[in-house]
């Protein structure tokens, strides 16, 4: 015989219905307050504080990964904090595609009371692909493949990792001082013998957009080692140490800095702007000539990315047109 509602329950599933929130009879007898479940199997380790200062941390991770990207593959790049969640480790793992491109991390703190950890870093096959397109000089189409790497494509990406490597030692240097080295590559998902199955590690998952190529690049951390991390620093040291220590907010800069200069801009000399009537266009023949208003040795505006930086000297160098700097704009 189905169970008979009182008009209270009836009442607050009517209210939720209308928000668009399901409601059971058991959440509605406990005086219309949302009963939240807890696993007591799985229990949480971390606060919120804690998951925030680990989330500010993979934020500078995700902006040296886009510098990175960005300068790589000369293209529109952005890598976002999308999730950090705990799970066990076999939910991770098993959630993992056959073919898959795990690099192995190891993290080393300089503090002799913290242990080494291993963390695992997963990036979509599809951005896999997309990059090998781009550094052997394809337009960065054939992405969409579902097949083992090559040899040859596997150094390619592990050189990759070892960038992200030196941008996660980075990223944890605000919190704790910490090296971090590339241990190697696993693109058989199923043969990863990092963690056992029922530890709980917490998973950080960036979402990464290049040109209309979408990913996710997901790193698993071991929830034992981030204890005994977490216990070393607070938000609050965080803040301090970004502020205070000058050498590695110079060297962040100079990474910065260094991604900048690697890019093609481009310079324009523009002698003159002038208005010319369409029926006077159309009358123009080769040889006709002209006028300037302006004298032929006066200053020329230099454009970057059709933005005046400079002005300039119109002049020659041998056989070829120059132009010589003056000042700022």
């Amino acid at each position: 015989m189905p169970e008979i509602l009182s008009q209270s329950q009836i009442d607050a599933l009517l209210t939720n219905l209308g928000k668009g929130e399901p409601i059971s009879p058991q959440e509605s007898s406990a005086g219309g307050r949302r009963i939240k479940e807890y696993d007591f199997k799985s229990p949480k380790k971390f606060t919120k504080e804690r998951l925030r200062t680990l989330e500010s941390m993979h934020e500078n991770l995700a902006r040296s990964i886009t510098s990175y990207f960005t300068s790589m593959l000369r293209e529109y790049c952005e890598v976002s904090v999308l999730q950090i969640e705990e799970q066990r480790y076999f939910e991770y793992s098993n959630a993992l595609p056959d073919i898959a491109l795990v690099g192995l991390i190891d993290l080393n703190p300089l503090d002799p009371n913290i242990s080494e950890t291993t963390l695992t870093m997963d990036m979509s096959t599809t951005i896999g692909f997309f990059m090998i397109d781009r550094l052997l000089g394809g337009a960065g189409e054939g992405y969409n493949l579902d097949r083992e790497f090559t040899d040859i494509e596997k150094t390619i990406l592990a050189y990759v990792y070892e960038k992200f490597a030196h941008y996660v030692e980075e990223a944890w240097g605000t919190s704790i001082d910490a090296k971090a080295s590339f241990r190697g590559l696993e693109t058989n998902s199923r043969l990863l013998q990092v963690n056992a199955q029922e530890d709980i590690v917490v998973i950080v998952v960036l979402n990464a957009k290049i040109r209309n190529v979408t990913g996710k690049i997901s790193i698993c951390i071991p929830a034992t080692s981030l204890e005994e991390m977490s216990d070393s620093f607070s938000s609050k040291y965080t803040r301090s140490t970004r502020k205070m220590d000058a050498d590695k907010e110079k060297q962040r800069k100079q990474v910065i800095m260094n991604s900048i200069m690697h890019s093609d801009l481009e310079l324009k000399a523009r002698l003159h702007e002038f208005e010319l009537g369409m029926h006077d266009v159309l009358q123009l023949q080769v040889g006709d000539i002209i006028p300037l208003n302006k004298n032929i040795n006066s200053d020329i505006q230099v454009l970057v990315e059709d933005v005046p930086w400079f002005t300039a000297k119109l002049g020659k160098i041998k056989t070829r047109k120059a132009v010589k700097v003056n000042k700022f704009m």
